[in-house]
């Protein structure tokens, strides 16, 4: 029974009794045979149904309190619980952001923008990637990469490191098209005519009390 069905007899059981009350001793002499319900009888029946309506009513209340009583979570991962820590994170920002690093970054270590590299990544990747550079150059190589869509990007972990840093890996599923040219500009390596799909996991880091939601590039795995 809904609430509206509830109110509806509410409003039946007072008609009821109105119109016993006003029955009450009124019928003519002239029929006897019909049974005339007594004021205490009416004020009874009237009561029985009230009683039943009100009981109706509680019984609906505690079903609906009961459908939006919220069931037990289940306790946090460790990635979850980290990003809640994370101070002003959201989830949608950061992966547009994270996306758009990784092109930046991409593009600025084929185009040996050590620059670029020194503002986005951590001082240890950065050396590591300058080593290739240096090396490119000593063979008079270079590096092309025509990125073409993001399949996937997508936090698989994130973790409070230590008692301040942030870390979230993000794991990348691209379409890109790579060639390493040597320096009469042929290829010896890659196939500019076909695309790869590549898989990569790029952990970020900031520090929680940092002032900007700028993310460092800290470890990259295939």
């Amino acid at each position: 029974m809904t609430n509206l069905d509830i109110i509806v007899l509410l409003v039946v059981v007072a008609l009821i009794f109105q119109r016993l009350w006003r029955a009450l001793g009124t019928r003519p002499e002239e029929e006897p045979r019909k049974i005339r319900m007594s004021r205490e009888s009416a004020e009874k029946l009237c009561n029985i149904l009230r009683a039943e309506a009100e009981r109706n009513l509680k019984k609906q209340e505690k079903a609906e309190q009961q459908e939006i009583t919220p069931l037990e979570t289940e306790p946090l991962t460790e990635t979850e619980a980290a990003l809640r820590q994370i101070p002003n994170f959201r989830k949608e920002v950061f992966i547009s952001g994270a996306k758009k690093a990784f092109q930046v970054i991409t593009e600025a270590f084929n185009k040996a923008d050590s620059e670029a590299l020194k503002m986005l990544v951590s001082n240890t990747i950065y050396k590591k990637l300058q080593e290739v550079i240096r090396q490119r150059q000593a063979d008079e190589m270079t590096a092309e990469t025509e990125f073409i869509c993001f399949d996937k990007a997508e936090i698989i972990h994130a973790k409070i490191a230590g008692k301040n840093k942030a870390e979230i890996s993000v794991e990348f599923v691209t379409e890109q098209i790579n060639v390493l040219r040597d320096k009469d500009n042929k290829v010896v390596q890659g196939d500019e005519n076909y695309i790869q799909t590549i898989t990569d996991v790029w952990t970020f880091e900031r520090p929680l009390d940092a002032k900007t939601l700028n993310w460092v590039l800290v470890s990259t795995k295939k």
